[in-house]
């Protein structure tokens, strides 16, 4: 078995770990303008970009509550605390025990806050110790990182690395069938990425998916215990075809987030690598985030016997066997996308490495201005 922490690193080092701290901060913001730019085109709806802007506050939430747990990592600051653990290799993001950890301590957050002093207290400490005793009070700021740190966790609209399924009424065809969006998201644990699901489906049952107190808490669990990046969407929406008879998978959809590329902090291999390398950008621009999107769309409807008089309706997916993974991909279509900033954007245009002339390109100018090429 491959030990996956030879990937993993400490960012120990106190500017270093905050520039990364920005870095995505920006890189969730400039996904909000992506998003924007995607409706604009009709590749996204509305509502579809509702919910994956919810996911990306949610992610700009957990990153900032990290930020403020390690902000003062590398400084002495009389207990040890550790440092984040990003991958490296696979991802370039915060490694999933950093947010199984999170989830921990949102639990006791308000325990602990019950028995800190507040904000202010702690800030004419600090004033005190700097002018009284002329010290950094790096244990007085440390105090208030880890203060402000369970209040963001108290505050939740995090993203934790298992989102539970919420359900979007979107219309009737007729009286007894309802159409639903459903959407979750989880933090694979294998990969260390973010990942969203969409499913739109069809409800033939006698009660509103989301009403149904028999059926709704059953689709839950199912479909939490089915979001795995190795498992194709044809399995995921087979799956749950045959398991809810009245319930009707239409269209799936996966979108995976990430990985970060850096050429100060990550060490994947490959064209990107090279491209950040010779491009040389400053900070906060020495980056690149790819992400994927898998849809799976149901062909037609067939019915087959269940039990000894009654039939129930199954879905068959469309694959497409022209893609480059063939039918084994498992998806109707799979499109790849890249943002990057302008001065990536134009080492990689001008050496227009083996792989990317197929992959949508949505570049950031200085001004934060996202354009697609």
């Amino acid at each position: 078995m491959t030990d996956l922490t030879r990937d993993h690193i400490g960012l120990s080092d106190t500017y270093a770990s905050r520039r990364y701290f920005r870095k995505f901060e920006g890189i969730m913001q400039h996904m909000l303008h992506v998003a924007g730019v995607m409706e604009a085109e009709g590749k996204l709806s509305g509502d579809e970009v509702e919910i994956l802007t919810r996911y990306a506050v949610k992610l700009t939430h957990t990153f900032k509550a990290l930020g403020l747990k390690y902000l003062l990592a590398g400084r002495e600051t009389g207990r040890f605390f550790g440092s984040l653990t990003m991958d490296v290799h696979d991802s370039g993001f915060p490694v999933a025990e950093e947010l199984m950890t999170m989830a921990n301590d949102a639990q006791q957050a308000a325990g602990h806050l019950g028995t800190m002093a507040d904000a202010e207290t702690i800030k004419d400490q600090m004033v005190r110790t700097i002018l009284g005793d002329r010290k950094v009070p790096t244990k007085l700021q440390f105090s208030l990182s880890q203060r402000l740190y369970y209040e963001e966790l108290v505050k939740g609209d995090l993203f934790w690395v298992q989102n539970d399924p919420q359900a979007q009424w979107t219309g009737n065809i007729t009286e007894g069938r309802r159409t639903f969006r459903l959407h979750w998201a989880t933090y694979d644990s294998q990969v260390n990425l973010p990942v969203i699901y969409m499913m739109e489906l069809e409800d033939s049952g006698d009660i509103g998916l989301p009403k149904d107190q028999r059926r709704w808490p059953e689709v839950q669990a199912h479909l939490s215990a089915q979001a795995l990046g190795g498992l194709k969407l044809l399995t995921i929406a087979k799956g749950f075809d045959e398991d809810f008879d009245d319930l009707h998978p239409k269209r799936l959809r996966r979108f995976h987030l990430g990985p970060m590329y850096s050429h100060s902090y990550t060490r994947q291999a490959g064209p990107l690598r090279e491209v950040l390398a010779e491009a040389k950008a400053p900070a906060g621009q020495d980056w690149a985030l790819v992400w994927t999107e898998e849809e799976l769309v149901s062909d037609r409807v067939i019915e087959e016997k269940s039990g000894w008089f009654s039939t129930v309706e199954r879905e068959v997916f469309a694959l497409d066997p022209f893609a480059a993974q063939g039918p084994d991909l498992g998806a109707t279509r799979q499109e790849r996308s890249i943002i990057l900033p302008q001065r990536v954007f134009q080492v990689l245009d001008e050496k227009r490495p083996a792989g990317f002339a197929a992959v949508r390109k949505f570049v950031v100018s200085p001004s934060g201005r996202v354009l697609q090429y």
